[in-house]
């Protein structure tokens, strides 16, 4: 049962009109749809049971989602609840009903309470759903007995009323004091103000380090052009086909090209690398390790 494109009364008409099923007829309709896909006992069993869809949507209307996408959401948990009851259980399909289409709102609610993801976990949707009256709760029973909690301990008891670690408490407190904020903002009432993202830490490199690096590596290519001029034809050709390409030869298809076998080329390599290391090793042993 589709509901975009309608009003909050209508939905709520409709709702309101539909017919109330007996037990007996539920569970007809319930065994018509599970044994033989009967699409309308489908249709009928989710119309009539709309009402609980909507009643459910309401009681999250604090927390700032439209109304229409709230009941739509509950109307996905109600055809979720249908496809998956096995009227076989002795249960009405009301009560088997209600906790997916209170799941599917929670989801929903959560999804869009924020760009930064909420929480995920069982516990942390209970803490978000709880927090604030759980909080209200305490407030009211510390008050009657004259006492004052401060947030420390404020959050040590709802973390144990709620069941959830101390940090969870204090991640959701966070979550639920404030609102997201465009970047693009001006953190003062001046056009001229600066925005927020100018002021988030740049992840890339630095100035200084990029000196430092492009220096480095123009160090190294020298030391390494300088080793390289110590080696025959030869031995460059093979150091060049086999460490300085991006797809490197191997040692048998070197053999082929020079007349060698693959282990006398293997041998040339060697002995280049050799020449290199302590070529390298003469101007700086910070180097050592590279032909290791």
């Amino acid at each position: 049962m589709g509901v975009t494109g309608f009003s909050d009364q209508t939905l709520s008409r409709t709702a309101m009109q539909a017919e109330l099923l007996d037990a007996e007829t539920e569970l007809a309709l319930a065994y018509a749809w599970r044994d033989d896909r009967d699409e309308k006992a489908l249709h009928r069993l989710i119309t009539a049971y709309m009402r609980l869809a909507i009643s459910m949507a309401s009681k999250f209307k604090r927390y700032g989602a439209p109304m229409n996408d709230l009941i739509q959401e509950a109307s996905v948990g109600l055809m979720k609840a249908a496809d998956k009851f096995d009227p076989d259980r002795g249960v009405r399909f009301s009560t088997y009903a209600v906790w997916w289409i209170k799941a599917s709102i929670q989801d929903y609610v959560m999804r869009n309470w924020s760009m930064v993801r909420t929480g995920s976990t069982s516990s942390q949707k209970s803490l978000f759903f709880n927090m604030r009256r759980v909080q209200a709760r305490l407030e009211r029973e510390a008050a009657a007995e004259g006492r004052t909690l401060d947030r420390h301990d404020m959050r040590e008891l709802i973390a144990i009323e709620v069941g959830v670690p101390l940090h969870d408490v204090e991640m959701m407190e966070g979550r639920l004091s404030g609102s997201d904020f465009s970047l693009n903002a001006t953190q003062s009432v001046d056009d001229e103000g600066r925005e927020w993202i100018d002021a988030l830490e740049d992840d890339g490199p630095q100035a200084e380090e990029m000196v430092a690096n492009n220096h480095d590596n123009a160090t190294l290519r020298q030391w390494l052009v300088t080793a390289l001029s110590d080696l025959n034809d030869r031995e460059q050709f093979i150091v060049r086909e086999r460490k300085l390409r991006d797809d490197p030869r191997t040692l048998e298809s070197l053999g082929t090209e020079l007349g060698l076998s693959k282990e006398r080329v293997r041998q040339l390599e060697a002995a280049a690398f050799g020449k290199m290391r302590k070529s390298l090793e003469t101007q700086n042993s910070e180097v050592r390790a590279f032909f290791a």
